[in-house]
């Protein structure tokens, strides 16, 4: 399928983000404590429709990372032309679709048309559209590829015809001169937000850049998924392929030559910036982290594979967001077996995305896991510093998994500090968000038992 722009690895890394929120670092004389049983979940919650935060690049580093993305595919293969939709987008959703899939439709189309300048409406599922959204079962879209969440291919307006075609030259995007019409197909029975993160990822890929780069600080064209809505890096991108200056069938340097003058209009306060080196990702370096995370090797080479990419990181000098998701996925990975090495990679890690200031969506991923190694050791105090420190940013990057989970934190530390009504409030709003953020009331309570479990015995028996 070499022309399928999957929403590769998101499926991996999901995953793997998902189990960070529940599996905190080993403890010892841990009781067991459950949810009650009589626990009646709150009514879901959902983020208002905020805009977002502008990029702080340079225009000069902002133009490197453009020609990245759109003249290159997540596998290294060069896309010989730049295309696009010619004229107003339309967009449809057949399918199945669950109820909460129209809400964030909406919320994005909108905010796509007021930060991307894009015309961009969605029509009655009965008409023809540039853009077809297809909901159909995980178990099916997964049955034909088994490692994306969702994806996005060309040239094609359903499943069906994606199934007689995913094997040739028809869903190849290296072939387009232009874009006339893609399939995005989602799951439909997952958590509301794994869905919404499918609709920013691939409907922004179908409009424009089909790149995903690690090295990316704020951005959802990055395979480490932390970002999982359009960032206002995303949508200078997006408002940037669209710029009149440009056209299909230009090539990369007929781009090139246009770009510092589309910048200096459309992005002013990146005039001044300085120009950010940035080496290359090596192979070596995506494929050890893609096995460290992915589901096939075993657990030892994974932890070696994880280790290696450190290493790699380390010996290409970076100090960057790579190195910094190298020690995070290697402090997940040995949490159980070496929770001192975990507990110096997260720290490591930790303090690489606090210093820049586009990657503390990252850093509070990290300091979540510090926070729950602080509830286990009895440190309530600092766990609850560090959840209100981190609170604002996850809301502002609308991620409602880790959101829930740093407030059943923040009710879990409010608990032992003996502020029990607090606890219960904060508890309260924390399930709201859960709700959204996985779905189902057995994951709810999965999560909420695992962070009521975090309380030392000896705080239990008045030790």
């Amino acid at each position: 399928m070499q022309g399928l722009n999957t929403l590769t690895f998101r499926i991996l890394t999901f995953a793997f983000l998902a189990l960070a929120a529940c599996s905190p670092l080993p403890r010892s004389e841990v009781p067991e404590r459950r949810a009650p049983a009589d626990l009646v979940l709150p009514p879901m919650k959902v983020f208002s429709n905020q805009r977002s935060l502008p990029t702080r690049q340079s225009n000069s580093s902002l133009a490197r990372d453009f020609l990245e993305l759109s003249f290159q595919m997540e596998s290294g293969r060069p896309v010989p032309v730049m295309t696009r939709f010619q004229g107003p987008i339309t967009l449809r959703v057949t399918g199945d679709a669950p109820a909460n899939l129209a809400p964030d439709l909406r919320r994005l189309i909108s905010r796509l048309r007021t930060e991307a300048g894009l015309d961009i409406s969605q029509v009655p599922r009965n008409r023809d559209a540039n853009i077809t959204i297809q909901a159909i079962p995980q178990r099916q879209l997964q049955g034909l590829v088994p490692q994306a969440a969702c994806f996005v291919v060309p040239r094609v307006s359903n499943w069906a015809e994606f199934r007689a075609n995913r094997r040739g030259n028809v869903t190849d995007w290296t072939t387009l001169t232009h874009r006339d019409k893609v399939a995005i197909f989602v799951p439909s029975n997952v958590s509301p937000q794994e869905l919404r993160d499918c609709l920013h990822e691939e409907i922004a890929q179908a409009l424009g850049p089909l790149n995903d780069m690690y090295r990316l600080p704020n951005s959802v064209f990055n395979d480490d998924n932390f970002h999982t809505v359009l960032t206002g890096f995303d949508m200078l991108m997006l408002r940037i392929y669209y710029a009149p200056e440009l056209q299909n069938g230009m090539s990369r340097d007929q781009v090139a030559q246009k770009l510092p003058a589309i910048l200096s209009r459309l992005n002013p306060a990146g005039r001044a910036g300085n120009f950010t080196p940035q080496s290359p990702t090596p192979r070596a370096w995506i494929n050890a982290l893609e096995t460290a995370l992915g589901p096939v090797a075993g657990s030892t080479r994974r932890r070696s594979s994880a280790r290696q990419a450190i290493d790699i990181a380390r010996a290409q000098g970076w100090t960057d967001n790579r190195l910094a998701f190298s020690l995070f996925a290697y402090g997940r990975l040995v949490a159980r077996t070496n929770p001192d090495a975990a507990l110096l990679a997260f720290l490591e890690a930790g303090t690489i995305y606090r210093a820049n200031p586009e990657t503390q969506l990252q850093a509070a991923h990290v300091e979540m896991h510090l926070a729950v190694y602080l509830l286990s050791s009895g440190r309530p105090d600092a766990a609850l510093t560090l959840a209100d420190k981190n609170l604002p940013v996850v809301s502002q990057a609308q991620n409602a998994a880790l959101l829930s989970t740093l407030l059943m934190i923040k009710a879990e530390a409010l608990e032992q500090l003996g502020r029990t009504q607090d606890a219960a409030s904060v508890r309260l709003d924390s399930l709201g968000w859960a709700r959204y953020g996985f779905g189902s009331e057995a994951e709810v309570r999965a999560r909420l038992e695992n962070i009521m479990s975090l309380v030392p015995r000896r705080q239990t028996s008045g030790g």
